[in-house]
């Protein structure tokens, strides 16, 4: 079977436009291969996140990890993290792992079924794929969510509250023979 298709637009092209702030990471450099500590394969962890120059009026953010290139018509949620406080500028390596931070908030569960972050996973084979880890600066404490929320609840709750957004995209592919 052919996964031949064509590449998927950047998803939050398509959204309306906010504000953009700086995302860095020790982990994962915009525009380069992911390592295989952050794939679902290997180490499956999250990357270390921090974050700066957001709004002002910013009251909380969100974390998220979309795959658009996985072979689906809505893509791939890999993690989404909600209810951070303003406060939280920084996530070490691996905050991915348990369903409920320290600070209060928590994961919605992804495409993996689990609430936690999910490694790159493309097809073997498949062209690399794009990971856009977005950090979501929003005009309220939390959003009106709760616990069993889908990716796809948040991300139209996201669209009402974002003020502006920070976007590191590392890539990732499975060589052919694994």
């Amino acid at each position: 079977m052919s996964l031949e298709r064509p590449v998927a637009p950047d998803p939050y092209q398509l959204l309306p436009e906010v504000g953009s702030f700086t995302v860095t990471s020790t982990d994962v450099t915009d525009g380069e291969p992911l390592g295989d500590d952050h794939a679902f394969a290997g180490g499956n962890k999250s990357p270390q996140l921090s974050w700066e120059g957001f709004p002002e009026e910013t009251k909380g953010f969100v974390v998220t990890c979309f795959d658009p290139d996985a072979p689906t018509p809505s893509g791939f949620w890999h993690w989404v993290l909600v209810g951070l406080p303003a406060e939280t500028t920084e996530l070490p390596t691996g905050a991915g792992t348990t369903e409920r931070l320290e600070n209060g908030a928590f994961h919605i569960r992804t495409d993996f079924s689990t609430k936690a972050y999910g490694g790159a996973a493309p097809p073997a084979g498949d062209p690399a794929h794009r990971y856009y880890f977005v950090v979501h600066a929003i005009d309220v404490e939390a959003l009106d969510i709760d616990h069993d929320a889908s990716p796809a609840v948040v991300s139209f709750n996201l669209a009402f509250h974002t003020l502006a957004r920070a976007i590191i995209t590392p890539t990732y592919a499975t060589p052919a023979d694994s």
